[in-house]
């Protein structure tokens, strides 16, 4: 990450900045156009935290007729436009341009319908992942998706990047949850895809938008399946002398048609730090613990519990500890929710890789994730969602320290490419943005790019929404040898200023 690169800036349209605000001033309030230094500082990074940079101005729109017209009016002017929800993601996709205009859409707060019937809820993109199981929780109903962002993340910007969660193993992430969306095209033209029912005619094109991270429209509405919430549900913590041993036993428990609502190991460095942040009752004692989340009826959930720690057992499990409540298993959880604010505790900064690989190469690379930290001299923690191998370890740094920065750099990439080595994918749900966009080559050929760009000229020609992200600048596929270029002229591309 360390060369990154972005479009050149547009000297012109900075020059034309203030004739810009005013003519957009002609599609909003004026009070929603934020244009001077001070007001712009709070917008200038996202989740990732390492790279900033001012955008030229911010809007933030308050309905969807306002975003079409901005769009259009950016596209007839070679404007480009980044749009933004909550500014949570960690993998720079919202990370503004010195010339673009941040399309902010904190304005789309309210949840617009809520359909029991259908069992669905309708809500604009900066409504919280956690508000619409809020607001449907008083009738037995939750939405499964459950980043450990949720209480801050939009719904928008989980659509945006695919976001999971705990309970992705057994309920999927966004994609398998997400009905329809209203969305409006840069060139203005406002469209809608899906809606209330579980399957529509036609190409997928509910799937290309999700996941897109804002290269493809702008997502203004969102139609999102809600679920009823089962009888039961228990939590039950495993302590395991080493993590193979706890990778052995996710292996063996899945291999045994057990699919647990959700599945996490924490090693003992994470244990710690999250025990003693949220006094969750973690066995300290453990190399590794297991966090197995069973639902469904009373009698189903008590012989599932009985199954996976018998088999835990088998894999030299040291200790066992089973809620008894509700109250008890959010406790549980709340260690592995408060992983990232614990990691704040160890360092000055910390940088969350974000990778997946086969459950059965888990303790391989958990092994050569330790080596690499040693070869690197920085400490790292490591959670999983174990069940589908979507692995986070998390590195500790200085940010202040150029040379540390550096090392965190190299140290993220080769965990990436250790993953995709190893049978997966550069990202389980965080995205690309422009943190993994040049290691792309590592799972795509040439072909593979192209035709993802492709896609994205024929929705976006001039390549204005949200540029220089996901895809490759100036970097050769070893395979072909041939340059990638995002955008139409390899020249317009410089440095990206940090900090």
């Amino acid at each position: 990450m360390s060369s990154l690169k972005m479009p050149k800036v547009d000297r012109q349209i900075l020059k034309n900045k203030y004739k810009i605000v005013n003519d957009i001033a002609d599609f909003t309030k004026r009070d929603n156009i934020l244009s001077e230094n001070e007001e712009l500082k709070p917008y200038e990074t996202d989740g990732l935290a390492a790279y900033k940079q001012t955008p030229m101005m911010v809007v933030l729109p308050e309905n969807t007729s306002e975003v079409s017209k901005i769009l259009s009016y950016c596209n007839k002017n070679k404007i480009k436009v980044v749009p933004r929800g909550a500014g949570t993601g960690l993998a720079g996709s919202a990370l503004p341009l010195a010339d673009c205009v941040l399309l902010g859409l904190g304005k789309f707060n309210q949840i617009k319908e809520i359909d029991y019937d259908n069992r669905c809820v309708v809500a604009q993109p900066g409504v919280t992942n956690l508000s619409i199981t809020h607001a449907v929780q008083d009738k037995g109903f939750y939405y499964a998706p459950d980043p450990s962002s949720q209480m801050a993340c939009s719904i928008g910007g989980n659509v945006a990047e695919n976001s999971g969660g705990v309970h992705s193993l057994k309920y999927g992430t966004t994609t398998n949850n997400i009905l329809g969306v209203e969305v409006v095209l840069m060139d203005g033209t406002i469209t809608r895809i899906g809606g209330k029912v579980f399957d529509s005619p036609g190409y997928d094109l509910l799937g290309l938008i999700t996941g897109s991270e804002g290269l493809l429209c702008v997502i203004t509405e969102v139609t999102v399946k809600i679920l009823k919430k089962p009888d039961t549900v228990k939590a039950i913590l495993l302590g395991f002398p080493t993590i193979e041993d706890a990778g052995n036993s996710v292996m063996e428990i899945i291999s045994n048609g057990i699919i647990p609502a959700g599945m996490e190991i924490m090693d003992k460095v994470l244990l710690e730090a999250t025990n003693n942040f949220s006094k969750a009752g973690y066995p300290l004692e453990a190399e590794a613990m297991l966090i197995t989340e069973l639902d469904g009826t009373k009698s189903e959930v008590d012989e599932l519990i009985k199954k996976v720690a018998e088999i835990c057992k088998k894999n030299k499990c040291t200790s066992v500890k089973i809620s008894k409540s509700d109250e008890e298993r959010a406790k549980f959880w709340s260690g592995r929710k408060a992983a990232f604010p614990a990691c704040g505790e160890m360092a000055p900064d910390y940088y969350c890789v974000d990778g997946t690989i086969p459950r059965s190469k888990l303790a391989k690379v958990l092994r050569e994730i330790t080596k690499l930290s040693k070869k690197y001299k920085l400490p790292v923690a490591n959670a999983f969602h174990a069940g589908d191998g979507n692995l986070h370890p998390i590195i500790m740094f200085d940010a202040n320290d150029k040379i540390s920065l550096e090392k965190t750099e190299k140290f993220g990439e080769d965990i990436l490419k250790l993953c995709v080595k190893h049978g997966g994918v550069l990202s389980g749900e965080h995205g690309i943005g422009i943190e993994k966009r040049e290691l792309m080559c590592e799972m795509f050929n040439n072909d593979d790019i192209q035709q993802q760009i492709n896609i994205k000229n024929s929705l976006d020609p001039s390549s204005l929404l949200n540029p220089g992200k996901v895809y490759p600048i100036l970097r050769k596929c070893a395979e072909e040898g041939r340059l990638h270029i995002h955008g139409r002229d390899k020249s317009k591309f410089s440095d990206i200023p940090r900090f």
